[in-house]
């Protein structure tokens, strides 16, 4: 295992780890046990967020702070970092209790996005910022190159759609939560007064609040 975990360290995070406990932390769920990785994750999103930004302003000198915003906001999302989770192949490493394991946390978005968080600490902590920065640039790096048109987020979309046509702003309302801590699912309703409703699913309230904007604006074509 341990032969296992330096490799993709090495191959995937590129960095030689003198503490290997450090790496494991970050790859156990909290099904495992309270040694797990949310200490780690909460460190590490702020990394993330900092490298992002940096870069950002480097690699877009010309564009408004709001045009930034909307960058930032999707390319440090549990999306796109459940994406980077892909790519270097987290799922293969991760540490589970057989129940997550069965209800298929693995896959989960929210969970992979931690993960990935997690290791990004894990750099900071043993390797320093240059360290944590040299993964982010290059596991991000297509998910920036693919931004021809900075993203923008659904319930901003939706919050614009009620301005323009005079309506109240959007509510979000929690009608469903459901499942086991490591595994929970929200279901969201949307309303626009006089116009329409929507619910949408997530395993966090965001995700759940993002997936009902979508919805109601799919309706509002």
């Amino acid at each position: 295992m341990s032969r296992e975990l330096r490799a993709f360290i090495r191959d995937e995070l590129g960095f030689e780890a003198g503490d290997l406990a450090l790496f494991e932390r970050a790859l156990t769920h909290p099904s495992v046990g309270p040694d797990n990785y949310q200490r780690l994750e909460f460190l590490g999103d702020r990394v993330l967020g900092l490298v992002m930004a940096e870069w950002l302003s480097e690699r877009f000198p010309r564009e408004q702070e709001g045009t930034l915003s909307h960058r930032f906001t999707h390319l440090v999302s549990r999306a796109c970092c459940a994406v980077v989770a892909g790519k270097i192949g987290v799922i293969d490493h991760i540490r589970l209790g057989k129940p997550a394991w069965e209800s298929g946390v693995a896959r989960s978005e929210n969970v992979l996005g931690d993960l990935v968080e997690a290791l990004i600490a894990a750099l900071y902590l043993e390797g320093g910022l240059d360290a944590a920065r040299a993964f982010i640039r290059r596991s991000w790096a297509e998910l920036i190159d693919d931004q021809a048109v900075a993203p923008r987020h659904p319930k901003s979309l939706l919050h614009e759609w009620a301005e323009a046509n005079r309506r109240k702003a959007p509510v979000y309302t929690v009608i469903d939560r459901s499942g086991p801590d490591h595994a929970l699912e929200f279901t969201v309703q949307v309303a626009v007064n006089n116009v329409g409703e929507a619910t949408g699913t997530g395993s966090s309230k965001q995700d759940a609040e993002k997936a009902a904007a979508e919805a109601l604006l799919e309706q509002l074509k």
